[in-house]
């Protein structure tokens, strides 16, 4: 890959800049509301959905790529911690935090569906996210995002505490044309190989 200029993608692949960002102590602490959060465990046809509703307008494909199996070994494992926020019976955001290195907690997937951004959920899930995180002795707190999540991901982790610390290009195999994903997914991002 060429460090400056262009680097042709086939046609078939998918490329992707990626945003790391860290926090190393936790923000003053806001007001938190009990949210109505609850654990997804090892159900993975829930948390299935859940990632779907949220991750496929924006290419999402890491845990739509896994097997059961593999996904279960992610679920199941007590590292890691997947809930749903969940309103009117409905699961409507998730956050997954990532306790499996020493020291260090990952905020492995975060977000709302669609119809539920913007109203101030997002904020409260995230305030929700700290908490938890900074409840135990950790370094920092980490998460990444990239140029397919939503437009506004970095900002709004910088708004939360985060800062950026390395970038990368995550290049992969159109999720679309693997079967991962629907066609119809990330309309915003052209399907090239048909």
């Amino acid at each position: 890959m060429r460090l400056d200029g262009y680097t042709p993608i086939p046609p078939t692949h998918v490329a992707a800049v990626v945003t790391y960002l860290e926090m190393r102590e936790p923000p003053p602490r806001r007001s938190r509301e009990p949210l109505p959060l609850a654990e997804i465990g090892t159900d993975i046809a829930r948390y299935r959905a859940l990632y779907a509703a949220i991750g496929t307008p924006w290419l999402w494909f890491g845990r739509a790529r896994l097997s059961d199996d593999a996904l279960l070994a992610i679920l199941g494992d007590p590292g890691v911690e997947a809930l749903a926020l969940v309103e009117d019976g409905r699961d409507v955001g998730l956050l997954e935090l990532d306790w499996r290195r020493p020291g260090e907690v990952e905020l492995g997937y975060f977000g709302l569906v669609p119809d539920a951004v913007g109203q101030g959920r997002g904020r409260r899930l995230m305030d929700e996210a700290l908490a938890r995180a900074f409840a135990r002795p950790i370094r920092r707190f980490w998460v990444h995002t990239c140029t397919f999540d939503h437009p506004g991901a970095v900002d709004f982790y910088r708004r939360s505490g985060f800062r950026p610390y390395a970038r990368a290009i995550e290049v992969a195999p159109d999720p679309r044309l693997t079967g991962d994903l629907p066609r119809m997914a990330a309309g915003q991002i052209p399907l090239l190989a048909e």
